[in-house]
């Protein structure tokens, strides 16, 4: 392999119902840095039916080029149509590094199309970077349980890939107007050559917490002691208008369910406040909540690790204190005090 030929840093725009997915505006931002660094163009691939319209997106976003597969049979995803497509324009146009969003659709697809060039994949990377005279990914992520953070390299493979947790990375700011090249491709991929058929789609009738979308999330951890506990952690969520969240400790005993789980295993999450209670800060945690605007610790252990990445922190009783705080709010947002709860 003639790692000469490859150049250019590529981001996979993943779309549902002609809408960008967030994750891949973040990368777009980070992608915009290392493209930087190398002094190359940055570019976003769309693959799916009726989706050039986003390239202008893409563009506002940062990207220099947005490379299009639009076809009726890219309309749903599937591994296999959208790994030929992807495959088509790596061999077509040879990306030194390309960024997925770590989600079920780019974690399948990255995946299937490492496998296929073949080449090197780092998955649920939080970390990025790039040697600005090599061009060789730094992509570090945590390894042995979240007690190392490992960074992996791809030297003797291109395109170097990997996939990278949602809130993790920041979109640069839109700028409206902003343009670039665009380049429409298309494959000659008929219905009856993907195995697989897409036969009905059901949409989730339960509806979960998306604590990676709240401005606030009160998360509890083992120090709360029991289920019973815990409630207190549901009561200054409710308080507050925030979304609940958990240690991984906390879903493994059975006391929440795992889509409120905060960190490695679980969900980044990046509110403007994030309460950690009874939380110890171990760096599995972390990495999931390291981003959020503004850090609240309680604990009763002033040795707890968490001290050492919150903004704020409290020694105490978490019986003792939240009620407190319960009280204290809802005097104040009852009495109209303030015109943001977060602002309290």
């Amino acid at each position: 392999m003639n790692l000469e030929e490859y150049h250019g840093v590529w981001v996979f725009i993943e779309e549902q119902e002609n809408t960008i997915a967030p994750v891949s505006l973040e990368l777009l931002g980070a992608g915009r840095q290392l493209a930087d660094k190398r002094g190359v163009e940055l570019a976003g691939v769309i693959i799916g039916s009726q989706v050039t319209t986003l390239a202008s997106t893409v563009f506002e976003y940062g990207a220099d080029v947005v490379y299009v597969y639009d076809q009726p049979i890219f309309k749903d995803y599937r591994t296999e149509s959208y790994m030929k497509a992807l495959l088509h324009c790596c061999e077509t146009y040879k990306p030194e590094i390309i960024l997925f969003g770590a989600t079920s659709t780019g974690k399948d697809l990255a995946s299937a199309v490492a496998t296929d060039l073949p080449t090197g994949l780092t998955a649920d990377t939080t970390e990025l970077d790039v040697e600005e005279d090599t061009g060789l990914l730094l992509a570090s992520r945590p390894a042995f349980g979240g007690n190392i953070m490992a960074t992996i390299l791809c030297k003797k493979y291109r395109p170097q890939m990997a996939t990278v947790r949602p809130k993790v990375m920041k979109a640069l700011e839109k700028e409206p107007g902003r343009t670039g090249k665009l380049i429409e491709e298309q494959i000659n991929i008929k219905e009856d050559d993907i195995r697989t058929k897409v036969l009905e789609i059901v949409r989730a009738t339960t509806k979960k917490v998306r604590i990676d979308e709240a401005d606030i999330v009160v998360a509890g951890g083992k120090g709360l002691g029991s289920a019973e506990g815990f409630q207190l952690i549901h009561r200054l969520a409710e308080t507050l208008g925030g979304a609940v969240g958990a240690s991984r400790d906390v879903v493994e005993a059975g006391w929440i369910e795992h889509h409120h789980q905060v960190g490695q295993t679980g969900v980044t999450v990046t509110p403007k406040i994030y309460f950690a209670i009874g939380i110890s800060g171990a760096i599995q945690h972390l990495v999931g909540m390291k981003n959020a605007t503004m850090i609240i610790a309680i604990n009763k252990d002033p040795d707890a690790p968490i001290f050492e990445a919150c903004h704020y922190g409290i020694v105490g009783d978490a019986f003792e204190i939240i009620p407190l705080l319960v009280e204290q709010f809802s005097r104040a947002i009852a009495k109209e005090e303030v015109n943001h709860v977060g602002e309290v």
